[in-house]
């Protein structure tokens, strides 16, 4: 049976609001939990961004059973892969056994803040996959060097390691990122019910767990609901690679103009009934995955957590 699991979006809950609610999802029944980790928000409705490291440290603190897992980092640009070692690494020390690191190719949005050129598919990929062997590199503990095509480490080492490294493992939208999350990741991560990926990382000797994530806005008014996920997630309804290439958040803005309230509607499950939710995590779970993460959208997080515990979380096997 799959673990159902909660997704704290930063995009629009702060470092403090987020350390207010994991202790609740401790407390009713969640054990893993995904936090994403952007440097901005889709859209100026969600509001927020806090640095995901911090936010972390705080979690260790105030929780004790919850696992955590980056959904996802990007260990490429905006930050180089020997800080995301050594930050992975702490963060594994402060919760031992309860944290993972999820890694991806990133956006233009997030990575673009110091200038650099915003590479194609190909390249990000090939970025990517020398940044984990850096990661990896650098989770040894030796003192390291590292001359690549993307990347250079000088006499570089991590002392505080944890006893038990973080799994690390690869989001992936396509084929080609597939087969590279099959060929060096510790597990497998994606949005989404999507079965043939699954099948394609398994066929091509992939191991470890498969996450994939959803978002629903429940609430006693289903059309406050609805109201509440197309102000702040109109993203949602965004096709194919626009979330990888647009750069600001006004060109978010600009592309969501085309996304209607209804085509949100259709796509999120919303208002008080859990059977939605319930379906919704069901077309994942029929998919395959090994464990199921599930954001709130908006701030009535109490109603959310009482369907949980309540309906949800009981309907598949706690």
């Amino acid at each position: 049976m799959a673990q159902i699991g909660v997704f704290f979006s930063t995009e629009e809950l702060s470092g403090p609001r987020i350390l207010e609610l994991a202790p609740q999802a401790e407390q009713i029944g969640f054990e893993k939990a995904w936090i994403s980790d952007h440097f901005h928000p889709w859209n100026d409705e969600q509001g927020e961004s806090p640095f995901v490291w911090s936010v972390l440290g705080g979690l260790a603190a105030v929780t004790s059973t919850l696992k955590f897992h980056t959904g996802v980092t990007c260990p490429m640009i905006r930050t180089h892969p020997v800080i995301i070692a050594q930050a992975a690494a702490t963060v594994a020390t402060l919760m031992p056994g309860r944290f993972g690191l999820g890694v991806g190719t990133g956006e233009a949005l997030n990575e673009h803040i110091f200038g650099d050129p915003w590479p194609n598919a190909e390249i990000r990929r090939e970025m990517l996959e020398e940044a984990v062997e850096v990661i990896r590199l650098m989770w040894t503990g030796a003192t390291s060097s590292f001359d690549g095509h993307h990347y250079h480490v000088e006499n570089a080492r991590i002392y505080s390691l944890p006893d038990e490294l973080p799994p690390l493992h690869v989001s992936a939208f396509g084929p080609r990122a597939v087969s590279m999350a099959a060929r060096i990741a510790d597990g497998f991560m994606t949005v989404g019910p999507e079965a043939e990926f699954l099948e394609q990382y398994r066929s091509e000797g992939g191991t470890g767990t498969s996450h994939t994530a959803l978002k629903v806005c429940v609430g006693p008014d289903e059309e406050h609901c609805i109201d509440e996920a197309y102000r702040l997630w109109p993203n949602a309804g965004l096709p194919g690679e626009l979330a990888q290439i647009l750069p600001t958040v006004r060109h978010f803005e600009q592309a969501t103009e085309l996304v209607t309230r209804d085509m949100i509607a259709e796509s999120t499950p919303t208002g008080p009934d859990a059977g939605p939710v319930i379906e919704a995590i069901a077309e994942h779970v029929e998919a395959g995955y090994d464990e199921v993460y599930v954001a709130q959208i908006g701030q009535d997080w109490p109603f959310f957590y009482e369907m949980m515990e309540r309906d949800v979380l009981p309907h598949f096997g706690r």
